[in-house]
């Protein structure tokens, strides 16, 4: 026979060999030991923890020829049948290939029949998120009224996606990602049974790159054994997996935090020459800057460390750096491991990446050099201020001498406050301001509101305290609390006027107006308007009348249509 795989030669046979889930064997060795064992049960949890090949060994456990015990024999027909498939009566079943009705139709008719060689026939479904909506149907009945010589094993690496109704009528255990010193220690044995020689710095290299998977772990370390000569050391694991050293890791930190940039970017262009995946080291450095901030935090964490293993330069590196420092550091390489994920240039989007956290430490460099000059700054504050006040309490000696020295010429600085409201283009809307207008834009404006804070969170911000107030056919005027919010608003206005005329449905603008400029103004125009029409009425119907809040909650949750107002 040639060569099997690591993980197919290794793959568990006795509880004992499941690696980390020892709270689910447990559970499943006493049902079996107290003949409790139910009908069905849901096997969920990340890809190469245990799942099928613990349903594999609990259908040997309850049909060893001598049991009941905590363990299979693998000694009896029944256990040597099952382990290579050659019992009918224990079904190994792809979901992800046999996931119509048919298939499911056809195990609900042959399950009523008896066992022809074992106790009880197992029916292991694997992957069973992939099923059919019509194979959960089929499925449906017979898990909730099967006969007792049935039972079902259903594993998954998706449970959110199978059927509640499905789920409730299941035992469910999930499993969890396996530690990396249980990895390691079951690779140990292993390599020792196998007669291979492997270093320890690599078995922990494989341990961290498998990320929880037993089975990922295995077969990374086949591969680390190909390409090794006498022995694995981590060199090779590197090579295998494409990671980066944890030294290496360790310089690029050194470098950023000590603005070294030229020498840092030289570093990850030859890591990435070398064939490093770019990805994979923006991950590993995530998680190294990740267990420096949590040693750094509490050192009894070490057993908690995903990516670290805890030498002299490690303690360093704790002792050196500051935790805002690292923060500010993972929130850069976050975002960019989002973006390198999309591109066909990650190495572009690293040395971004890079730069941006290099620039955040010479920030902190400037300021703190900065601190005389804001003494500086303020000692000349406080001498204007004396000026000033000296010259309040002479104001004719101050008129005096304006006289006989104009003062320079000072250009107005631009500021957001300084909003100019447009009276006469408010007053021309208003002329021809309709009541239907108005409505329209009101009965659309909590749709615009949603559809702009999903398009521009900022625009949305500035004009969240906001209210239409009038509006002609293709002009609204909208009020704001302070004369700021519509400097503010202003700077968005193509992304404003972009999702309003989405949400209405035809062309329009906007001008923004204070609260009191608006109130006073309306007060104006309908002074005028009463004047002209001759009539003692409140107001003309296109300009927005002072309601109730609750009357103005009620407008925005249903809109006008739906809106009945009795006094």
């Amino acid at each position: 026979m040639g060569y099997q795989a690591l993980y197919r030669v290794w793959r568990p046979k006795n509880f004992e060999d499941v690696v980390g889930q020892v709270h689910i064997t447990r559970t499943l060795q006493n049902a079996i030991m107290q003949d409790k064992f139910t009908h069905a049960y849901l096997f969920s949890g990340p890809r190469g923890t245990g799942k099928t090949s613990a349903a594999k060994i609990f259908a040997k456990a309850v049909n060893c020829q001598n049991g009941p015990a905590l363990e299979p024999c693998n000694q009896c027909d029944a256990c040597k049948g099952i382990q290579d498939g050659s019992i009918s009566d224990v079904v190994e079943i792809d979901a992800a290939s046999n996931n119509g009705v048919e298939q499911i139709r056809d195990i609900r008719d042959k399950v009523k029949y008896a066992p022809s060689v074992v106790q009880y026939k197992v029916y292991i479904i694997d992957e069973v998120h992939m099923l059919s909506i019509g194979a959960f149907n089929a499925l449906l009945k017979t898990l909730e009224e099967p006969p007792k010589h049935v039972i079902f094993i259903l594993a998954t690496t998706e449970p959110h996606k199978i059927p509640l109704t499905i789920i409730s009528r299941c035992q469910r255990f999930d499993f969890k990602r396996i530690s990396q010193s249980a990895m390691v220690e079951r690779m140990e044995k292993i390599t020792e049974a196998e007669n291979i020689a492997v270093a320890d710095e690599a078995l922990e290299a494989v341990a961290l790159s498998a990320e929880g998977g037993m089975r990922d772990a295995l077969s990374l370390l086949d591969q680390a054994i190909s390409y090794s000569e006498e022995q694995v050391m981590i060199e090779d694991v590197l090579a295998v997996t494409g990671s980066v050293s944890q030294a290496k890791l360790a310089k690029v930190v050194n470098l950023m935090h000590a603005n070294e940039v030229k020498e840092a970017l030289l570093e990850i262009d030859g890591m990435i020459q070398e064939g490093k995946d770019p990805g994979r080291f923006v991950f590993d450095l995530i998680y190294y800057l990740r267990d420096v901030l949590l040693y750094q935090t509490a050192p009894a964490l070490e057993n908690v460390l995903e990516r670290a293993i805890v030498d002299d330069t490690f303690k360093q590196l704790a002792d050196g750096l500051d935790a805002e420092w690292i923060q500010s550091a993972i929130k850069e390489l976050n975002q960019c491991q989002q973006e390198i994920k999309w591109t066909n240039s990650p190495k572009v989007f690293i040395e971004v990446a890079v730069l941006k956290i290099c620039n955040q430490e010479r920030s902190l460099k400037v300021d703190t050099a900065s601190i005389p000059a804001v003494d500086q700054l303020n000692d000349k504050i406080r001498k204007l201020e004396q000026q000033l006040a000296n010259m309040q309490q002479q104001p004719n000696q101050a008129v005096q001498t304006e006289n006989r020295q104009p003062a320079p010429k000072r250009t107005a600085p631009s500021s957001r406050n300084s909003y100019k409201v447009p009276y006469d283009r408010i007053r021309h809307v208003l002329g021809e301001a309709s009541k239907s207008a108005i409505q329209k834009v009101r009965a659309q404006w909590p749709t615009f509101m949603d559809a702009l804070k999903r398009q521009s969170a900022p625009a949305h911000a500035t004009i969240q305290n906001s209210k239409p107030s009038a509006a002609s056919d293709d002009v609204v005027i909208i009020a704001f609390r302070y004369e700021i919010h519509c400097s503010l608003a202003l700077e968005h206005k193509q992304t404003i006027e972009l999702m309003l005329s989405e949400a209405i449905g035809q062309n329009i603008t906007f001008i923004p107006i204070p609260e009191a400029e608006w109130t006073s103004l309306r007060e104006e125009y309908v002074r005028k308007q009463k004047q002209q029409d001759g009539e003692m009425e409140s107001g003309d119907a296109s300009i927005e009348k002072e309601e109730d809040p609750v009357v103005d909650a009620a407008r925005k949750l249903v809109g006008d249509d739906l809106l009945e107002i009795h006094d």
